[in-house]
């Protein structure tokens, strides 16, 4: 009866932290209030509710490795939920249904290369991943991380972006679609397809783990295919319209031509190979 009741009644969590990554987005950090830990995997996420106001999915973007009973939400204020919790102070608690969902395949992706592509909030479900192979580094071959956002003043995670740049034992690229001209950027200008032709790829041991804004998906999957990368071994995280994480209210329903699948069960870590027939789905 208790994990059932874990579906379906939120727990208090109470807000330990936060910090402000961009001028719309802050990073939560919180804790349960009867100190179970959230044992999550890579890729999946929770139902946040403020009483009053509502419920919303929000994807887990720490890593289950990192040794802390506390678990961190990236969260950009866009709705009336977000944006009540960017109202709220460190002490104060919200509700936490969950885990949900099929997260990221972190054992059968042992002894590959990952080519990680990230695109704007992207980086949030996908961070929680990358940690998970930075943690357990040995236990991963080649490790490619490729990060783009609009501009600089998007980019999230700049201490852990910035460790990735210096790291030997990875290969890291950011990029921007556009940078003013009074500020200093080192990086790429340009689209983020545009630094897949620079990564190599071994067809039999790469894995692409690819999110970010819906009209990235097309783009990716179109240099990938130039790169001959097996469908297979590609993994896409497509947060669609979720909403009560359970597969009852059919918001995220992926419809098929023989079978239906909801984000907020089947996925949001979809094989691409199984979902590329579906047309909604991207």
């Amino acid at each position: 009866m208790e994990s059932n009741d874990s579906l379906f009644l939120p727990e208090q969590a109470r807000i330990i932290g936060e910090k402000e990554l961009t001028s719309n987005t802050k990073l939560f950090d919180l804790h349960f209030e009867n100190g179970k830990e959230l044992n999550h995997e890579p890729g999946q996420f929770v139902e946040l509710s403020i009483a009053g106001i509502g419920e919303a999915p929000i994807s887990i973007t720490s890593s289950p490795t990192r040794g802390t009973p506390s678990f961190e939400l990236c969260v950009r204020a866009v709705g009336n939920v977000t944006n009540a919790l960017h109202r709220l102070n460190v002490g104060e608690t919200v509700g936490i249904r969950g885990p949900f969902g099929t997260g990221f395949p972190t054992e059968e992706l042992k002894g590959q290369d990952l080519l990680f592509i990230a695109g704007g909030l992207g980086i949030a479900p996908l961070r929680s991943f990358i940690n998970y192979t930075l943690d357990n580094r040995d236990d991963y071959n080649e490790i490619n991380i490729l990060y783009g956002c609009r501009k600089p003043c998007e980019q999230m995670f700049e201490d852990e972006v910035s460790n990735w740049a210096r790291r030997q034992d990875i290969y890291h690229e950011a990029t921007v679609d556009y940078c003013p001209e009074e500020v200093c950027w080192e990086g790429n200008v340009g689209v983020i397809t545009e630094l897949i032709p620079g990564v190599d790829i071994d067809l039999a041991e790469t894995y692409a783990v690819v999110c970010g804004p819906p009209v990235m998906y097309k783009f990716v999957l179109q240099e990938l295919e130039k790169k001959e990368l097996p469908h297979d071994q590609i993994y896409l995280s497509l947060e669609r319209r979720m909403k009560c994480g359970v597969g009852k209210c059919g918001h995220c329903q992926i419809n098929g031509a023989e079978e239906e699948l909801y984000a907020c069960q089947d996925g949001p870590v979809f094989n691409y190979e199984r979902i590329k027939g579906f047309e909604e789905a991207i």
